[in-house]
């Protein structure tokens, strides 16, 4: 195969996958979750199901998909990149997530999300900051994956309760608050044992 051949097999997955979340966001307009079948997104896509079944193992694996997309495009606008470092990337983490919320739920947060849309924000998070985490420290024997765990829960578990607060404050406020609360979660990675 050509590297010419793989170029545009990329592009045409690319643009396959794209159709495929297309089809999803629009089906989720007007149905829940699980009221979608991969043959709705299918069909909607003007695909058939083989062609979903070679390009996501599930309608939950094109969700997560689709939300990560999303996110990383939320995050590409803020030139967000995690890397441990940095309390800034986990403010814009923490505003992406707000904003990302904000769109699935409105202003007001009124509208409950669905338990499988939750849990694809939190994988993506999750990703994001165990990405970061190993990328930046690939040898350290700190539970790397615990952390990031914990740390995505208490980070996408803020953004979302601070909808229910009455005097929520401004989501830089909000930012703020959530990088001076993980940072030290985080620097567990440097010192995994640290004196009590």
């Amino acid at each position: 195969m050509t590297h010419e051949t793989e170029s545009s097999l990329d592009r045409r997955t690319r643009r396959t996958r794209k159709m495929l979340q297309s089809a999803l966001d629009k089906l989720l307009q007007k149905k829940e979750f699980e009221q979608i079948t991969v043959q709705d997104i299918a069909e909607a896509a003007e695909l058939n199901r083989a062609t979903f079944y070679d390009h996501y193992g599930d309608k939950y694996c094109l969700l997560e998909s689709l939300v990560g997309d999303r996110f990383q495009e939320l995050l590409a606008e803020r030139h967000v990149r995690f890397d441990n470092t940095c309390s800034t990337a986990l403010q814009a983490m923490v505003l992406a997530v707000n904003d990302y919320l904000t769109m699935l739920q409105g202003v007001d947060g009124k509208r409950p999300l669905e338990p499988h849309t939750e849990r694809a924000i939190l994988a993506v998070v999750r990703r994001i900051l165990l990405d970061g985490l190993k990328k930046h420290l690939p040898s350290t024997e700190a539970p790397t994956e615990m952390i990031a765990a914990a740390a995505s829960w208490a980070l996408y578990g803020t953004v979302k309760e601070s909808f229910r607060m009455p005097e929520r404050g401004k989501p830089e406020e909000l930012a703020d608050t959530v990088a001076i609360l993980l940072t030290p979660m985080l620097r567990l990675i440097y010192d995994p044992e640290p004196g009590y």
